[in-house]
C-alpha cells in the first residue's frame, strides 16, 4: 500500500517560516519524483514545487519562487518543503505526491498520484 505522510504544518504569523515534511514507510521516496501541492478553501489544488528523481532538479510555481525550497534527505526517506516569508495567501492544506516521471518540468502537476492526507498551514496575525 502506498502511503505518504505530511507533517510540519501549523499556525504562523506573516513573515514566519515552516518546514513541511513528506515521509513514506512503504516505498523509497528518492525513487520517485515528488511534488508538493496546496489547496486553499474554495480553490483548486495547486502544484507549488517538484524535485526530480533523476538528478534532484527542482521546479517551483511562480507564486512561491524565492520563498519555498524543496529538498530530500535520502537517509531519512523524506522530502521537505521549507517555506519562508509566509503570507496569508499561503494558507492552505499542503500535500505531497509522487510520479514516476524522471524529471520535473513546467506543468508536470497532472502527472502525480498517491496523495497524503495533508498538513494545514495557516498564516495569520
Amino acid at each position: 500500500q502506498v502511503q505518504l505522510v505530511e507533517s510540519g504544518g501549523g499556525l504562523v504569523q506573516p513573515g514566519g517560516s515552516l518546514r513541511l515534511s513528506c515521509a513514506a514507510s512503504t516505498f523509497t521516496l528518492h525513487s520517485y519524483t515528488i511534488g508538493w501541492f496546496r489547496q486553499a478553501p474554495g480553490k483548486e489544488r495547486e502544484g507549488v514545487s517538484c524535485i526530480s528523481r533523476s538528478d534532484d532538479s527542482t521546479v517551483y510555481a511562480d507564486s512561491v519562487k524565492g520563498r519555498f525550497t524543496i529538498s530530500r534527505d535520502k537517509s531519512k526517506n523524506s522530502v521537505y518543503l521549507q517555506i519562508n516569508s509566509l503570507k496569508p495567501e499561503d494558507t492552505a492544506v499542503y500535500y505531497c505526491a509522487r510520479t514516476t516521471k524522471l524529471s520535473c518540468y513546467t506543468n508536470i502537476w497532472r502527472q502525480f498520484s498517491y496523495w497524503g492526507q495533508g498538513t494545514q498551514v495557516t498564516v495569520s496575525s
